[in-house]
């Protein structure tokens, strides 16, 4: 739900999502119509489609639980490495990389610091930083400051660069303190 939607209005959909449908059994049983009701107003409407279908596959084939392991994760339709990485981190505490566009920004800015960061190449070198980076506990929390710096911090325009932790090291702050173009 958070994708690309601001959490304010995220909060009272979710919540209303959580009410309707608290396990993957109440999810299946529903309506694609239902899901789709309760999804809108947030857009992406292909999304509230895809969760009842894996919710549906969950239930017939898993029990109702969802796998763990990233193959099986990556096997639902539309499930790509953010979200194997998001589940495996946020529901089962496992250490897994998570690579949104917040944490692209904050490692391609602290890192990297000039260029394309939209290329493959960059892509690939962005998750690979993210998985060097993991620590051995608290992986849920590293996940969810590294989000919440892109988010809150090194922003997209107009960064926040005097109250960053990063500062110090950031290869992107000393060239071009603003970050417009083709580095945000």
């Amino acid at each position: 739900m958070l994708q690309q939607t601001q959490v304010d209005r995220v909060l009272p959909k979710y919540e209303e999502w959580l009410s309707k449908y608290p396990t993957l059994e109440a999810l299946a049983a529903a309506s694609p119509e239902e899901v789709a009701d309760t999804w809108r107003p947030l857009g992406y409407n292909a999304r509230p489609q895809r969760l009842h279908e894996i919710a549906c596959e969950v239930v017939a084939r898993y029990g109702g639980e969802l796998p763990s392991d990233e193959t099986t994760l990556r096997s639902f339709k539309g499930i790509g490495a953010y979200t194997v990485g998001a589940v495996q981190s946020f529901a089962f505490g496992r250490r897994a990389a998570i690579v949104d566009t917040n944490v692209a920004r904050v490692l391609f800015r602290v890192f990297v610091g000039r260029g394309d960061r939209k290329t493959t190449v960059m892509e690939k070198r962005i998750w690979a930083m993210s998985e060097a980076l993991l620590p051995r506990r608290d992986v849920f929390d590293f996940n969810q400051a590294l989000m919440d710096l892109g988010a809150l911090v090194c922003v997209a325009r107009s960064p926040r660069c005097l109250v960053c932790p990063m500062r110090a090291i950031c290869r992107a702050y000393p060239f071009n303190p603003d970050l417009e173009g083709p580095t945000s």
